[in-house]
């Protein structure tokens, strides 16, 4: 874009930065209030050499916030003051359970069934078709808990839940059952635990790191083995 005539320019190096966290305006009056205290002070440097040198390092500061763009001691106060968030724990999947399709979803449809297969959840307590209790315990004793509703329900086909509204742990799933060819059940998951707004506590921070992804991921597929021994019958997993 072409530069209007008589408009002050920062330089090249403000077109080009990619750390810039002071706005144009900003590094302008930083670059030009920078120079000039540098300047004094290496003019007054024999006359008053401690109160010259503050000017040279405060100068100094301010071309380089001027020219690079970036201010350190913003950064560090925009990091102590901004809300600390974790990341997602986001999981998409699909086996085979060597189980007709009927069995696979009723015992999944019993929520209270989960933590049987799921090392990760200590209780899942259902208080009616709708809405559950969920409880995952850490080292350290320390439990987090939320409720959960089912949002989907098919018989057979489809169901899906998601915590409540103010839960300490976001979590949501969804699971579809098909009908494979020798008789099976493939099943289709996706589960998401997120980390609430705001502020992470210690509990939940521990949480969300890849091995915590890993091992729901390990629960899940736990399933399958967990079934069909409870049928005396275990089969090849197969991975979608």
């Amino acid at each position: 874009m072409q530069q209007e005539k008589g408009t002050p320019r920062a330089g090249g190096l403000y077109e080009n930065s990619t750390v810039i966290n002071v706005s144009k305006t900003g590094r302008i009056i930083s670059s030009a209030a920078g120079a000039s205290l540098v300047y004094i002070g290496l003019a007054d440097i024999g006359k008053t050499p401690v109160k010259s040198l503050i000017r040279i390092l405060a100068g100094s500061y301010l071309l380089y916030r001027g020219i690079s763009g970036n201010c350190p001691v913003s950064a560090i106060v925009e990091e102590n003051i901004r809300p600390k968030h974790a990341r997602s724990v986001n999981i998409r999947t699909s086996f085979v359970v060597d189980r007709p399709r009927a069995e696979v979803y009723s015992y999944w449809r019993k929520l209270e069934n989960l933590p049987a297969f799921m090392a990760h959840l200590h209780d899942v307590e259902v208080q009616d078709e709708r809405y559950s209790h969920w409880t995952i315990r850490l080292a350290g004793n320390i439990k987090l808990e939320w409720d959960a509703e089912i949002v989907e329900d098919v018989p057979g086909e489809m169901l899906g839940w998601r915590s409540m509204e103010g839960a300490q742990l976001a979590n949501a799933g969804k699971i579809r059952f098909r009908d494979t060819s020798n008789g099976g059940t493939e099943l289709l998951v996706t589960i998401t635990y997120r980390p609430p707004a705001g502020y992470v506590g210690e509990g939940i921070a521990r949480l969300f790191n890849p091995a915590f992804e890993s091992l729901v991921r390990n629960d899940i597929r736990g399933f399958k083995q967990h079934l069909e021994e409870k049928n005396a019958g275990i089969g090849n997993i197969a991975v979608g």
